[in-house]
């Protein structure tokens, strides 16, 4: 991103779409896929079924389902490959967010106890690995090899993104083309498996297919920006402010704002950074500081681009509801609050 000051867009306005609007195209469906992904988690040993009963009242906004359900429908049609499109995701995902939560030492999890913390890191993992297999599974038994290649590259892609986060994070060394590169395996990877996965359970078409997945990681991208801005704000998001500092992630906003600045002063905010123990004045220096630089502005703008990019792809779908929908998805992201 090379955006000049001048360049540099306004803060979007909040809008008033909400998620339970923008689902409205597939509201049955939806509907159908939480029985559907209920059946799926299901299982014999009482403690597990226990365990995946409490995860199943935690649930979340469902983005993921949402996307292959959209991009499915925008695409042509949901049918039952969609469904297991949008398990097989959601199961990944899940076991993915259990494993976080004990490699994190996470007792809290969207502001409730999380499994680990419930039940002990052993159950924690062996749920998050009950988890994988079952949606492995789900592809298996139905030979829907094309959409485990999806979503199995997306896990490699986001273990990946991980793993070189912590390797850079020991030196606070990462670059604008390093972040780049950890959020889009990071986070965007799986957003471009949901509407990748909905596409190709809807078309054929190859071209159709890869311009989705190029809106799904467009749409991440912008996703993860918003997130990271979020640890520079003041309004409550299930994360407590400045948590990304705390734990020594570098985002954007810092990074931009690192590298315009003096060489004593950067030396100075990074000493702030690297400190094990950081006050709520060390939060509110660095942040001011970030603010001071116009790295809120400038990381506002990335997302703005990677939004206006994410809608650009759609352009290739017929018009429907669905994509009406996808496109106010995208505005979502980019104004949600939390």
């Amino acid at each position: 991103m090379q955006q000049t000051e001048s360049e540099v867009p306004p803060a979007p306005p909040v809008g008033k779409l909400t998620l339970k609007g923008i689902q409205r195209p597939i509201n049955a469906e939806l509907t159908h896929f939480r029985a559907y992904f209920r059946d799926a988690m299901k299982s014999e040993v009482f403690l597990l079924d226990r365990v995946i009963q409490y995860l199943l009242k935690q649930k979340g906004k469902q983005m993921r389902p949402i996307l292959v359900l959209l991009s499915a429908r925008a695409c042509g049609g949901v049918d039952e490959s969609t469904y297991r499109g949008a398990a097989l995701v959601e199961l990944l995902h899940t076991a993915t967010l259990v494993h976080d939560d004990v490699v994190d030492d996470a007792d809290r999890r969207r502001s409730v106890f999380s499994i680990r913390a419930l039940w002990k890191n052993k159950i924690a993992v062996l749920l998050g690995d009950f988890l994988l297999s079952r949606g492995l599974l789900l592809a298996l038994d139905h030979k829907d090899y094309q959409l485990l290649h999806i979503v199995s590259d997306a896990v490699r892609r986001m273990s990946e993104g991980e793993l070189l986060q912590i390797e850079k994070a020991r030196k606070l060394d990462i670059d604008e083309e390093t972040y780049f590169r950890i959020i889009s395996d990071k986070t965007a990877s799986l957003l471009a498996a949901c509407t990748m996965s909905g596409a190709a359970s809807a078309t054929e078409d190859e071209h159709i297919r890869e311009r989705m997945k190029a809106f799904g990681q467009a749409l991440g991208m912008a996703f993860q920006i918003r997130d990271d801005l979020f640890d520079f704000g003041v309004t409550d998001v299930g994360k407590p402010l400045g948590i990304d500092l705390i734990e020594k992630k570098m985002t954007l906003p810092l990074i931009y704002s690192l590298s315009r600045c003096k060489k004593a002063d950067r030396k100075r905010l990074l000493r702030l950074v690297r400190k094990d123990q950081k006050s709520k004045e060390d939060i509110r220096t660095v942040t001011q500081f970030v603010t001071e630089q116009g790295g809120i502005e400038y990381a506002t703008s990335a997302m703005m681009e990677y939004a206006n990019e994410a809608k650009q792809e759609l352009e290739i779908l017929p018009p429907s509801p669905a994509r009406d929908a996808l496109r106010d998805l995208v505005s979502f992201t980019v104004t949600r609050q939390k």
